[in-house]
């Protein structure tokens, strides 16, 4: 299994990151497509670019808190759709170095994430709303798309030219990268459209061992070839699906699985925006979270930190929640995957190797059935949380269900809102 996935050994072992959308757009604080949506004039938009100073940036209390949260990477947006850049990119004054600010804020987000010992990786927009010869007639959410005087612009290799020399640099000029998350393709503007193959081997040239996501052919609606029987050479490692849990995995077309991510907002919106405050709690969270990893898949949790650098305090409530249930339980979810027996009524199963992890979401009534691991296959079962034995339970309640193995759960305290998670460990 995932024989054609080598590079994404970790990826699938750590299964939970967190994904930073951050820049200009925090300013008007209406999310990340504002400069599209509202078709900002250049220089109405270039006022944030002027006002962009977040004096309260602390990337090591971003990483102290991704990490808090059990979290075991990050990716930060180097470029969104604004062309607004957070790195010190030779091709263009667009970027956070010649702002008040005056720094690189990728490199710092680097230094700390990879201090704090996560993997790291950057976003990087293949649309750019901001270069001149990127065509503002093929995007629906261009901000030009309705000037004429936009339709007639520059050669497009003009663009890839800058694309590739900007993806270049974060390739070289930031040591080793664990994700490239390209975002996205569209309609006509995919593939070899964005000369992928060039821009593919020059990654892999300078980041051989690098992930990269699905985004180079599709956006987060699409698979792409990564799940034909001949994935192109730009597939990637990984496919990405947006705001949605695939309801059982996602395999190729030989019904093999293959690695994917669900990308996530905490809210409604991927940059900060003031007025959103429909947060999904720790409790959705986590049970979100090990849907992923039962269906063999990653979370990467989606925040916003506003104008002046900050993570959210709501945000931060519900990462510190998490991370309290997986400081007891997330052996669950760390090297797990899909578990050879079908989900129960009453939760959720994960698998490591003859590991079976149990998640509880309803207490039961009397003993917990393990629906469908035979009773003489368990060598033992645990109360992940403490470590606490549980013996395996057969009395006159449970003798007229035959074959079903059942356990009794007698610290009721151990229950939370969240999951009971119990280890259930088979003999060899």
């Amino acid at each position: 299994m995932y024989e054609n996935f080598p590079r994404s050994k970790w990826f699938r072992h750590d299964r939970f990151g967190m994904f930073i959308h951050w820049g200009l757009y925090s300013i008007p604080a209406r999310g990340e497509w504002g400069r599209g949506t509202e078709c900002y004039e250049d220089a109405e938009y270039y006022k944030y670019f002027e006002e962009f100073n977040p004096t309260e940036y602390d990337p090591a209390a971003w990483a102290k808190l991704a990490k808090a949260a059990g979290m075991k990477y990050a990716v930060l947006t180097a470029k969104h759709h604004d062309g607004f850049c957070l790195f010190d990119s030779a091709f263009t004054n667009f970027k956070s170095t010649t702002t008040t600010c005056g720094r690189d804020l990728v490199r710092e987000f680097l230094d700390a994430f990879r201090a704090e010992g996560l993997k790291v990786g950057l976003y990087y927009s293949l649309i750019d709303w901001n270069h001149p010869a990127y065509p503002a007639y093929q995007h629906h959410s261009h901000p030009h798309r309705n000037n004429p005087a936009y339709i007639e612009r520059r050669p497009f290799d003009e663009y890839l030219d800058y694309m590739h020399g900007q993806v270049k640099e974060l390739c070289t000029n930031y040591g080793k990268l664990d994700i490239m998350w390209f975002d996205y393709s569209y309609g006509e503007m995919r593939g070899e459209k964005w000369r992928a193959t060039e821009l593919i081997k020059m990654v892999r040239s300078y980041q051989p061992d690098m992930l990269t996501d699905n985004r180079l052919e599709v956006s987060g609606e699409g698979f792409g070839s990564l799940i034909e029987e001949t994935p192109s050479f730009y597939s990637g490692d990984f496919t990405s699906p947006e705001c949605i849990i695939p309801p059982e995995g996602i395999v190729n077309v030989k019904g093999e699985p293959v690695p994917w991510e669900a990308c996530i907002t905490l809210n409604d919106h991927w940059g900060y925006h003031s007025g959103d405050t429909n947060y999904k709690d720790e409790k959705v969270v986590v049970r979100k979270l090990i849907e992923c990893v039962s269906k063999g898949g990653n979370m990467l949790l989606n925040v916003g930190p506003d104008a002046k650098g900050r993570i959210p305090a709501r945000s931060r409530e519900i990462l510190e929640g998490v991370g309290r249930w997986m400081a007891d339980n997330g052996e669950c979810v760390y090297g797990c995957g899909i578990s050879e027996f079908p989900k129960p009524e009453w939760g959720r199963y994960t698998q490591n190797g003859k590991d079976i992890y149990a998640l509880v979401m309803d207490q039961p009534v009397g003993p917990l059935a393990l629906l469908g691991i035979p009773g003489e296959r368990i060598e033992s079962c645990r109360f992940v949380s403490d470590g606490s034995e549980m013996k395996l339970y057969n009395d006159w309640r449970t003798s007229n269900y035959g074959g079903i193995a059942y356990v009794n759960v007698p610290r009721y305290e151990l229950y939370d809102d969240i999951y009971t998670c119990i280890k259930i460990t088979l003999k060899d």
